[in-house]
């Protein structure tokens, strides 16, 4: 560790920084697994917040809660806490962005009250954003790392079968002070390349993705309801098309243009998450050639 400190041109610190990894949970319970298993051995509190409904306003059940005994494997670890949700009715107009950026706000009370301290290491990101074990033991042995650093993340949609690019971003880590907050947009122009995986829609189920779908801010992009049928959506996942039947987003045509049509597949399954290749069989759906799901 010494060599890749002065490599970035930090030194070794005598002690590693304590980890906290706080992510805001909905229903990614394969990723959660992965991404846990992937972080545990440096992380020292699994910091997890999860509603009673969905950014747009559906009840939903506490999938975590009820899940818990899966993650006895880090159970001294995890510090849980409940947003009291909002629920719409017809006609409402209640924004899913102010209710996704009031779980964030909630999210400072509960790092609190997981011990986090001045010099502590902390993990911004959605559940699905994975920083690798490698990126995390490199920032907390090194001294003079950047008190924020976005993490470039490898992008993959529906498993790792679909690599998109490396335009992943939003992740953060930063060296905690009192004036931290969690957020999940642009704070800095540091960014750390190759420091993960990000695997946006990646679910095991059909009724994973219609619940996504439904369910998070961009909700507003299901424009017909034959877009959550069943086997529209095993059929775009197979193809590595995209669910809402929108261009790409980017900011020139170029790039756009780039990116038009189907993802092109990948058999490679290199620089992956140890615990997803340990257990392939188990997560057979998200590798190579598992693009069929079940409707769960």
């Amino acid at each position: 560790m010494d060599c890749l400190c002065h490599l970035h041109g930090w030194s070794l610190r005598s002690q590693p920084r304590r980890v906290f990894d706080g992510i805001i949970f909905s229903n990614e319970l394969d990723l959660l697994e992965i991404r846990w298993r992937e972080l545990n051995s440096s992380v020292t509190k699994f910091v997890i917040l999860e509603a009673n409904t969905t950014f747009t306003g559906i009840p939903k059940p506490l999938f975590f809660a009820s899940n818990r005994d899966r993650f006895a494997f880090a159970e001294a670890k995890i510090v849980h806490g409940v947003f009291p949700g909002r629920t719409a009715f017809h006609g409402s107009k209640e924004d899913p962005f102010a209710l996704e950026s009031e779980q964030r706000r909630s999210m400072n009370g509960l790092l609190r009250r997981a011990g986090i301290s001045n010099g502590d290491l902390l993990i911004m990101s959605d559940t699905d954003e994975i920083p690798s074990l490698h990126t995390i033991k490199l920032l907390q042995w090194c001294d003079g790392v950047p008190p924020v650093l976005h993490l470039e993340l490898k992008h993959y949609m529906y498993s790792f079968e679909f690599p998109v690019d490396y335009s992943s971003w939003r992740a953060t880590v930063h060296i905690y002070n009192p004036g931290t907050h969690y957020r999940h947009s642009r704070v800095t122009d540091l960014i750390l390349s190759d420091a993960g995986w990000h695997c946006s829609f990646c679910f095991r189920h059909l009724r994973e993705f219609v619940f996504k779908m439904t369910a998070y801010s961009h909700a507003d992009r299901v424009r017909h309801k034959e877009f959550l049928d069943y086997s529209r959506i095993q059929k775009l996942i197979c193809q590595g098309d995209d669910l809402f039947d929108m261009l790409p987003e980017e900011y020139s045509f170029r790039e756009i243009i780039k990116k038009m049509g189907s993802i092109p597949r990948s058999a490679s399954a290199v620089h992956l998450p140890a615990y997803l290749i340990d257990n392939a069989d188990r997560y057979k759906f998200l590798l190579p050639g598992g693009c069929f799901r079940t409707s769960g």
